[in-house]
């Protein structure tokens, strides 16, 4: 039996590293080929990969089976759960490392880019814009192709000339801007709230009207503090769950 073979990741020593070996894990199983193996590597193996201890990888296997990716049996070993994409969770905290391999994993596929009207809603980040560039997203699940979110991302018109949309179906928009475009982000902001699907996310995420939707805004700042990149996700209610961890916050 093959041993699956997860992604290599750059740490951040600012962060928890379970959590961030729990979100690349995550990413690597999640954008897995159907044909990849389920058997994980053991602790150690996996410790090594990742360069951090047994106690925490430990930590972060732990975290993917409480969230139904994986399941662990003695003598056995580790394996990923062939339903694993059922059920996902939007967290709020990471680098933007931890943030891209959170937006990895699904098929892209890129609905229509081109110039649009900054919203009255986002227009306080963009307060020198009355135009920016949009692209609309679909993202599938890989294995069932049902859809996942569909995301529209606001970019600034200088920053969107650097743009390929093509790329935008084979990488997410925080890594193309990073690694691709050259932007120096400084910081990312998220915001999570419930809503009810209008008829055009009914539509495309195959939902009932008025379905539960959990909604992500997300702005990315450059280096200047300027908002390059605004964008709004709009998640399957049964697909994804919400989640914040406060780590070590001392009073």
């Amino acid at each position: 039996m093959g041993v699956f073979a997860p992604d290599s990741l750059e740490l951040n020593r600012k962060l928890p590293l379970w959590y961030q070996v729990s979100q690349s894990l995550r990413a690597s199983i999640l954008g897995r080929s159907p044909e990849a193996p389920l058997r994980l590597p053991t602790e150690e193996s996996l410790a090594e990969h990742y360069g951090v201890s047994v106690l925490t990888m430990r930590q972060a296997l732990k975290e993917l089976e409480t969230e139904g990716l994986i399941s662990r049996h003695r003598r056995r070993g580790t394996f990923i759960e062939p339903d694993a994409r059922r059920g996902r969770t939007v967290r709020l905290l990471g680098s933007v490392d931890t943030i891209v391999a959170q937006q990895s994993g699904d098929v892209t596929t890129l609905l229509e880019h081109g110039p649009a009207p900054v919203p009255a809603e986002l227009a306080e980040y963009f307060p020198d814009l009355d135009q920016a560039v949009s692209y609309r997203r679909l993202r599938r699940d890989p294995a069932s192709g049902e859809p996942t979110n569909w995301a529209e991302n606001l970019v600034r018109p200088e920053t969107a000339a650097h743009i390929r949309p093509a790329d935008l179906e084979r990488m997410p928009m925080t890594k193309l801007l990073r690694d691709e475009v050259g932007v120096r982000i400084s910081r990312i902001t998220d915001t999570v709230e419930a809503r009810l699907a209008d008829p055009e996310t009914a539509k495309l995420l195959d939902v009932p009207l008025l379905s539960p939707i959990l909604h992500y805004t997300g702005v990315t700042y450059d280096a200047a503090g300027r908002a390059v990149d605004v964008v709004r996700i709009h998640y399957r209610g049964d697909r994804f769950s919400f989640s914040v961890t406060v780590e070590n916050v001392l009073g």
